[in-house]
This record gives structure tokens, C-alpha cells and sequence, in this order.
């Protein structure tokens, strides 16, 4: 499929039970966007029929249009082509079931969030949410995946394919589940069409549970002090009326949850600050046993993808390195950062805004072009590079510490490519390597040898 009515397909971003998300390109101004077409699997026609899918499909088109609120997604058109409607949205290049590492064996353990980032989330959705209750519409599907996050880290939430107006009644086959397994609240899988607004305020919290511990709740569950040290008691009592099953003893509205959320996070500001006070001494947050950089890194930039990547990037499951290697950073100017260890120039600033693939290879070249700090010698660095700022998620202590780079530049565009399309980058925040579409938008840092 070369075109989709007037837009130019550019790939596939993924395909679900209703139909296809494609990359698009808008013709004469070539922006890209996504493209969610009506192509539903076989299986789920013969349960429901035809007619309630497009029914469905142009109900979810029609609920996301009428919402206005900055977690939510945004509908930019809708249209028809060979019976197969479609609709458009902004594309983005994350969602936090890849910041999370999370796979569809969802039982798996899955990477840890910072705590300030886990709440960050949290609130959005959670504030997406009272958007959506107040207009009388229950998600039904609140998960990882179904949580994009644009490039200045802000939340929008996708995929109203399975909700429902208040008191509205599902018509679909019985013993249908409505849901994803694991975030479903337990009521919604017994009486999908009895699940009220409480129903999305339980998988909003087993995500926040799932972002601070990288397990999902046991129905014994342990203090979660056990599964992360610098946690609470409070936490515990958060999470008791979060994932209640009896709903009397949930959280009744989206605003009551923001509102333990934020005694949660002034809690959390509070104890960090006295940490940060007492500490004499600031220690690494890097293990004693952490690896030395190793004298030569590689400089020149390599082709890998597929179960090859994870042992020639030297990854784990999860795609963190294998060892975090322990650098030896000096500020010696407000441009520049050395790394003595690496013995490696970075910038400390790097691109001021996110940027396309190719485009961070000719902010490079421009860096050469003008002889940027005396040096013509900048190259987009490696992923082995790249791999030498990376940490663990840092725990309390660790937070004391003053970044050493920009904190804002949260992923970094490498010289790696993964396929003719697609290159790797890492996230500085979450400590982890991925690969994305060279249209996607990461920040830059030229490197040199020092």
C-alpha cells in the first residue's frame, strides 16, 4: 500500500485487533503523522461482525475528536477510502511501554522509573482522565502501550477503541473480555458493561505500581519498601485504595486520586531534601564492582539489528548494558565536559531542541563546518560511547547528585543504525538502548577524543 487517500504511506508502526497504525506523509508540506486504518484480524469479524467494528472504529474517532485536553491525543482529519475509514493523528516517538521496557509477556519484569518520573506520568493520566469522566466516557484500556509521550515528555493518551459512554451497553458477543490482562480492574472483566469510571483509576494505579517497582501487584501484596528501599509506608496505603477490589474502598473520582498523588509527591520533595541536607559526602551511584571504561572505544559506526545487537551492543533483556562503565567527568569550560576515564570531549549542551536522524548528522557537520570549541573533529557518537554516560535509575541518595549534562536531553541519537531506516539511541534518564525510525526526534551531542 503505497498511498491512503492523498497521504503517502512511509511504513508500518504496528497493527491491532481493529485495524493498522501507519506512518504517513502529508504530500506538498511532507510532514509525518499517524494514520489508524480500519483492517480488523479475521477472528475478531467473525465474533462481532463488520458492521459493530466500523461502528466501533468510528465511535473511537469520534470520542478522541470531542476531547480537549493536553493528555489526550489530539484528531487531526477523518476520512473514507475502498469502505476502509481511517483517521489521523500526530505521530509520536514514544510510549511507556518502551520507556518501560514492558513486553506482551506483561509478567515479565519490566525497567523501573525514577520516582518524580513515575509520578509525572501519573498525574497526566490520571488528569486525562478526570477530562474523560467529567465528558462521561470510561477508557477502559488504560496500559503502557496505549500511553504516548511526545518529545517533551508529556503524556497523550491513544486507543479509545473499547470505551464506552456511562450506562452505554457493549453488544458484543458474551464472554468477550474488555480489557488487557493484568490492568483490567476485576469488575470490568466479570460485567465489562457495569465498569464505571473507578474501573480506569485501578489500571492507572497497577501502571504507577508497574513504574516504581517494575513488577505487577500480587493479590498478597508485600510492604513495597521490599521492591523499592526508598518507598514508604504511605505508598502502601496509596496503592491499598488504588487497587482495592471492593469499589467502596477505591478511589471514587480521577480528582481524589491527583489529590493522595500530590501528598505522595510533597512527601517525597520533603524527604529527598533532608537526604540531600544531611549527606556529608555524596557517593556514586555506580556499584564498587563498576567496569572500567575500557582505553579504546569504538569510533566507527556499525549496521546491527535483531538478536546480534544484543550481544554486540552488550545488553541485557532489557536493554540496559551489561556493566555500566564508571566515568571521570570535568566541566573544563560551560561548553564541554571531559571524560578522563573515556578519555572522551562531549558537549554539555549538544542540540537545543530534538532532531530527525539526518538531521543530527548535519548538526554535526555544521559543528565541523564552523570548527566549533577550535575542533573540527565532532562525530555523532556510538552507541559503545554513548553506553559510558549511562547509570542505574538512581535511588534517593543518588538524586543529590548535580547532573553533569543537560537533564533535559533525555535520549540521544547515536551513529548506529539498525536497519536501512532506523538507527539507536540511549536514554540518559532510564539508563537503557533502543532503536527507532530515522524521522523520530532525539537530541544530539557531538563527541571527539580528548
Amino acid at each position: 500500500m503505497k498511498t491512503i487517500g492523498k497521504y503517502i504511506v512511509r511504513g508500518l508502526l504496528g497493527r491491532g485487533g481493529m485495524g493498522k497504525v501507519f506512518k504517513i506523509e502529508i504530500p506538498v508540506i511532507g510532514k509525518i503523522a499517524a494514520l489508524k486504518y480500519l483492517d480488523p484480524n479475521p477472528f475478531l469479524v467473525s465474533l462481532m461482525g463488520m458492521k459493530k467494528i466500523r461502528d466501533l472504529f468510528i465511535s473511537e474517532a469520534v470520542v478522541m475528536a470531542g476531547l480537549k485536553h493536553p493528555a489526550i491525543v489530539d484528531i487531526w482529519d477523518f476520512d473514507e477510502v475502498h469502505g476502509h475509514p481511517y483517521y489521523l493523528f500526530d505521530l509520536y516517538s514514544h510510549n511507556l511501554g518502551t520507556v518501560m521496557g514492558e513486553s506482551y509477556h506483561s509478567e515479565r519484569p519490566c525497567r523501573r522509573l525514577p520516582v518524580e518520573k513515575a509520578l509525572h506520568y501519573a498525574g497526566q493520566i490520571l488528569a486525562g482522565l478526570e477530562c474523560m469522566h467529567a465528558a462521561g466516557i470510561i477508557h477502559r484500556d488504560i496500559k503502557p502501550f496505549n500511553i504516548l509521550l511526545t518529545d517533551q515528555d508529556m503524556v497523550k493518551i491513544c486507543d479509545f477503541g473499547l470505551s464506552k459512554m456511562r450506562g452505554e451497553v457493549f453488544s458484543g458477543p458474551p464472554g468477550l473480555k474488555i480489557g488487557t490482562p493484568y490492568y483490567a480492574a476485576p469488575e470490568q472483566e466479570e460485567q465489562p458493561d457495569q465498569a464505571d469510571q473507578r474501573a480506569d483509576l485501578f489500571s492507572a494505579g497497577v501502571l504507577l505500581y508497574r513504574m516504581v517497582t517494575g513488577f505487577l501487584p500480587a493479590r498478597q501484596r508485600q510492604p513495597i519498601q521490599t521492591l523499592r528501599p526508598e518507598l514508604d509506608g504511605a505508598w502502601d496505603d496509596f496503592f491499598a485504595a488504588a487497587l482495592a477490589a471492593d469499589l467502596q474502598k477505591r478511589f471514587q473520582s480521577a480528582g481524589a486520586m491527583i489529590h493522595a498523588l500530590d501528598g505522595l509527591k510533597a512527601a517525597w520533595e520533603t524527604r529527598k531534601q533532608k537526604v540531600c541536607t544531611l549527606l556529608e559526602e555524596i557517593p556514586t551511584r555506580l556499584p564498587k564492582d563498576a567496569a572500567q571504561v575500557p582505553p579504546c572505544l569504538r569510533k566507527e559506526p556499525i549496521k546491527v539489528a535483531g538478536k546480534k545487537a544484543q550481544e554486540v551492543l552488550q545488553m541485557d533483556n532489557l536493554r540496559q548494558p551489561c556493566k555500566y562503565f564508571q566515568g571521570d567527568f570535568q566541566t573544563i569550560s560551560p561548553e564541554l565536559v571531559l571524560d578522563r576515564a573515556a578519555n572522551l570531549i562531549w558537549q554539555r549542551q549538544g542540540s537545543a531542541y530534538p532532531l530527525t536522524w539526518l538531521k543530527a548528522r548535519e548538526f554535526v557537520a555544521e559543528l565541523n563546518r564552523f570548527k566549533y570549541q577550535g575542533r573540527a573533529d565532532w562525530r555523532l557518537p556510538t552507541i559503545a560511547e554513548l553506553m559510558t554516560l549511562l547509570t542505574p535509575v538512581p535511588e534517593m541518595k543518588d538524586l543529590c547528585l548535580p547532573p553533569v549534562f543537560n537533564p533535559s536531553q533525555k535520549w540521544l541519537w547515536s551513529c548506529d543504525r539498525q536497519s536501512f531506516i532506523s538507527a539507536w539511541y540511549v536514554s540518559l534518564e532510564m539508563g537503557y538502548i533502543a532503536w527507532n525510525d530515522f524521522s523520530a526526534y532525539y537530541h544530539v551531542k557531538g563527541v571527539c577524543g580528548a
